[in-house]
């Protein structure tokens, strides 16, 4: 049960992250990928550094910077570079991949050696979602999808950083999740100003929507990410990215009158089959570098010492 629990936490995380691009298209002021990125980053960053109150130390201020850069600094920008540029459904069907990102990542990093099942698991929910955005193959943007697998790759490279450092002792995912949150934020907001000169004039929508990105898609979100990267493998979490493409596809049906083909329904299901099998898998005991190994299903888990009392599966961009 504490299992199921944490993959539902944790998949709350790509589910809001699906509702990035109607907002982004909807709410916010046009061509301010940077400035949007700062607002949902760093108030998100500072609130959850004074509920926290836990400052890095040590080697952790260069950690926190690394991951604050991958996870937040680098990934926001490019992330809303692509939204602005590709549909919505287009854009996060590039972050469809990450999975198989992660997997290769995994075994450069963690010495976690990729099974069949993991790597099937990740191609068929590549496929799927690439099926739910099929309509709008045609309406490409070569800068747009730059950003896209940029942003991806950040992110990926960013979990299983996050995974292989795991978290000092005492520090829970609150803090950690505000520590890269601000880290990012305070990268992005020099750019923003040098890129795109003064912040806009905000009207109340506007507002509305960057309140609704830095509290619930933000903090809330990244808070539940990195709890959940504490517990899960660091492929498990990666694979319940599909359900951020689907939940764009599902929102744009609802609330922006798109209408979903058979083929796309297709493809939702075979993105929604692949995430839950990507959470049931269990896999091989995988080798460690030390010849020793791992028990079924903790390939990638924080060690002991860096995550106390972890629960049997844990679940951020």
């Amino acid at each position: 049960m504490q299992r199921i629990t944490t993959v539902l936490l944790t998949a709350l995380a790509p589910v809001s992250w699906g509702t990035t691009y109607a907002v982004t298209t909807e709410f916010l002021p046009p061509d301010r990928p940077l400035f949007t990125g700062l607002m949902r980053a760093l108030p998100a960053g500072l609130l959850l550094l004074g509920l926290g109150r836990v400052l890095p130390r040590g080697v952790w201020w260069g950690k926190a910077a690394i991951l604050g850069a991958l996870n937040i600094g680098a990934f926001f920008p490019l992330l809303f570079l692509s939204a602005y540029r590709l549909p919505g459904g287009m854009a996060a069907v590039v972050g469809s991949v990450g999975p198989l990102f992660v997997v290769g990542l995994s075994a450069l990093l963690l010495g976690s050696r990729p099974t069949v099942r993991t790597l099937l698991t990740a191609v068929v929910a590549a496929v799927g979602v690439s099926l739910v955005v099929l309509k709008a193959a045609g309406a490409l943007d070569g800068l747009g999808v730059l950003a896209a697998l940029g942003s991806t790759a950040s992110m990926s490279a960013g979990v299983v950083l996050t995974k292989k450092w795991g978290r000092p002792e005492g520090v829970g995912p609150l803090a950690l999740a505000g520590w890269q949150l601000t880290a990012g934020g305070l990268l992005i907001a020099p750019v923003a100003f040098l890129v795109e000169g003064a912040p806009p004039a905000l009207d109340g929508r506007a507002a509305a929507g960057y309140l609704y990105l830095a509290l619930a898609n933000t903090a809330v979100s990244y808070w539940l990410w990195f709890r959940g990267i504490g517990r899960l493998t660091a492929t498990q979490v990666t694979l319940l990215g599909p359900l951020s493409p689907l939940t764009a596809a599902v929102v744009g049906w609802a609330a922006l009158g798109q209408t979903l083909t058979p083929v796309q329904l297709t493809g939702m299901a075979l993105a929604f089959g692949a995430t839950v099998a990507g959470q049931l898998a269990t896999g091989r005991p995988t080798p460690r570098r030390d010849g020793s190994r791992e028990a079924p299903g903790t390939a990638g888990t924080a060690s002991p010492a860096r995550e106390p009392a972890p629960e049997p599966a844990r679940e951020g961009a």
